[in-house]
């Protein structure tokens, strides 16, 4: 296939938050990214919510990274500097490829909405088994901010000149 195809293709996507707060009723960060995955058209396979802990944040992406139908992990929380923030840690070993300007990127439209402090971001993103996974601050404003400004478009099939979805399994 090529890199850039002429229709929208739905991706299939798994919605992860990591909080040692937020339960299913005020989980506002992945209520965002559920809801706007849907309405740009992709489907919404998984979600869950852990707890900060680095091997239980660990477990969920590698089952879901194994999963014959995730395509697409978005994962919030985590990636800040509080003894807590272990998302980085805990995904990073299971990448394939590091995508290292999505975190330089996602620092850059930080910086237009909250100057020097995106440079305690540590928002990461990479590639494992034919899945791609982006992690962002556990804000909802920040979850918007690399929705909009840079995960939407990547995984969108027609955006020109390049996106991930050559790079993901083909769904089921």
């Amino acid at each position: 296939m090529s890199k850039v195809s002429d229709d929208f293709i739905p991706l299939q996507i798994a919605v992860l938050t990591v909080s040692a707060r937020r339960t299913a009723q005020d989980d506002t960060s992945g209520d965002y990214l559920r809801e706007a995955a849907q309405e740009a058209g992709h489907q919404i396979v998984a979600s869950a919510i852990v707890k900060e802990n680095r091997y239980q944040i660990q477990a969920q992406v590698t089952a879901w990274i194994a999963s014959e139908t995730v395509q697409v992990i978005l994962i919030n929380g985590g990636t800040g500097f509080t003894a807590g923030d272990v998302t980085p840690e805990a995904i990073s070993p299971l990448f394939d490829r590091s995508i290292d300007g999505f975190g330089e990127l996602f620092r850059m439209v930080s910086y237009e909405d909250i100057g020097t402090a995106t440079i305690q971001s540590r928002a990461v993103a990479g590639l494992a088994n034919q899945t791609v996974i982006f992690a962002v601050p556990g804000s909802t404003r920040a979850c918007r901010t690399a929705w909009e400004r840079i995960i939407q478009e990547q995984l969108d099939a027609r955006q020109k000149p390049c996106n991930f979805f050559p790079h993901l399994k083909k769904s089921n």
